[in-house]
């Protein structure tokens, strides 16, 4: 359970391991050192899921900023 995050894991399965991992510390029943290496894990999924929506929001700009009319080019349709 330790360990750095595979950085080729997906949004969706850091998301959903991310889920996993809040409803086993929410569960309770673990060990201190459970608790705190689930902890760990948690916060490297998190940190997968904020890179790869940060890159979403990243392209999303890009090609929103493509789509945008350049100076000059306004009212010449």
């Amino acid at each position: 359970m330790t360990g750095k995050v595979d950085e080729t894991l997906g949004y969706e399965q850091a998301r959903d391991e991310l889920i996993e991992v809040v409803r086993r510390l929410e569960a309770g029943g673990t060990t201190l050192e459970e608790s705190l290496a689930l902890w760990e894990r948690g916060e490297e999924l998190a940190k997968v899921c904020r890179r790869r929506l940060e890159g979403a929001r990243a392209r999303l700009d890009a090609a929103l900023a493509e789509e945008e009319p350049k100076d000059g080019d306004a009212g010449t349709e």
